[in-house]
């Protein structure tokens, strides 16, 4: 594994009425922190609308160079092998299928076609398989039942699903509980987001017309009525990658160098989809900040233990918080980031500005941001 490195992710970004995650009830998840409430929003939340946003978006990574998480790698498996070779039928293939899946050891779920959880795999990994599968099909098929289990003992399944991990996988992790072997450690660690000041969850309280009930007297009212919960906040939002993890997952430094520009594009730029249409909720950060380090993630979300009040500017408020904690942090324990990048919306006010500037250095541009991560990744990668 190559040397540590960790890259940090500070994000800092105010939503409008919204409902980005919703809890057990459909109100926006919270958490009590500094022993006020706050707005939350979980880290699967985020982390899926990061993973969305790679092939969703232009300059994103070919859809078939991602993973694919599902129950139904059986019937995925199986119509890739039935593509792949005329020596079986499409059933024959979904036998196939069930037996390598079986022969893994996963447990199968309520339906044929399904494992009991879910399976994040690279699709390149699965047509591999399925290559190796097309390639002794009309052998395989012939067998019965002990003999194919046995046969497919001998073939590299789990070498064959555990190379070539796409960049979803390799920053996320894979956890195959029933075969540890395919396991994947995860290169990415992302926290809950928090709003950095108290929170009071509000509800809007709707009606739908009918639209046909113009003429009849006798349907006056409405023909829906029902209210959806959410609430407003400035985020702090926070993610590390351990680069030396990436490049261990992946087995290629330029790759993981792309990979984690990738991966600080799309966190900072993606949004969960919750409620979308009813509130239109998407909104860019008001600051995006990047720290490498040599140590260990610093996470600086005490910076907001002491909620920020709830009055004009809570966002440069929040700013300058964060900015005082990151100095605080370096001088008191004494670990000076490798590198350091900054892009904000502070332009305006100099006292935040130059907070910011004196914690993380000075402001760019986001592209520039990125561009300047990539070019000190580089130098990282000339020593790992």
């Amino acid at each position: 594994m190559a040397q540590r490195r960790y890259l940090d992710v500070h994000i800092l970004q105010t939503v409008p009425p919204a409902n980005l995650n919703r809890d057990d009830q459909g109100n926006p998840k919270e958490a009590y922190f500094g022993g006020v409430r706050r707005s939350r929003v979980s880290s699967q939340a985020w982390k899926r609308a990061t993973r969305k946003f790679f092939a969703d978006h232009e300059n994103g990574v070919p859809k078939e160079d991602l993973g694919v998480r599902t129950r139904r790698i059986v019937s995925k498996l199986g119509s890739l092998v039935a593509e792949r070779t005329t020596a079986v039928d499409a059933e024959t293939a979904g036998r196939l299928a069930a037996e390598v899946v079986s022969t893994l050891g996963i447990t199968p779920g309520k339906k044929d076609s399904e494992t009991a959880y879910l399976l994040f795999y690279g699709r390149r990994q699965l047509v591999a398989l399925a290559d190796l599968l097309a390639s002794r099909a009309s052998e395989l098929a012939a067998l019965e039942e002990s003999a194919l289990k046995g046969e497919l003992k001998k073939l590299p399944i789990v070498d064959t699903l555990g190379a070539g991990h796409p960049v979803d996988v390799a920053l996320f992790g894979r956890m195959v509980a029933d075969v540890p072997a395919l396991n994947v450690d995860a290169a990415t660690q992302v926290a809950h987001a928090l709003s950095t000041h108290a929170t009071e969850l509000e509800f809007d309280y709707f009606t739908a017309v009918d639209d046909e009930n113009d003429d009849d007297k006798d349907e006056l009212g409405a023909g829906m009525i029902g209210t959806v919960g959410f609430n407003s906040a400035t985020l702090y939002r926070y993610a590390t990658v351990g680069l030396h993890q990436l490049v261990d997952n992946l087995g290629d430094v330029a790759a993981a160098r792309r990979a984690a520009g990738l991966f600080v594009q799309s966190f900072a730029r993606s949004m969960p989809t919750g409620y979308g249409n009813a509130f239109a909720h998407r909104t860019l950060p008001h600051l995006v900040a990047i720290s490498v380090r040599a140590d260990q993630p610093v996470n600086l979300v005490s910076a907001f233990e002491n909620p920020v009040p709830a009055t004009q500017g809570i966002a440069a408020a929040s700013a300058r918080r964060l900015a005082r904690e990151q100095r605080t942090a370096v001088r008191n324990w004494g670990d000076e980031p490798l590198h350091t990048g900054l892009c904000h919306s502070f332009g305006d006010d100099r006292e935040t500005a130059a907070e910011l500037a004196e914690a993380f250095g000075p402001a760019r541009t986001f592209p520039e941001l990125l561009t300047e991560l990539d070019s000190h990744l580089a130098e990282f990668g000339e020593n790992a």
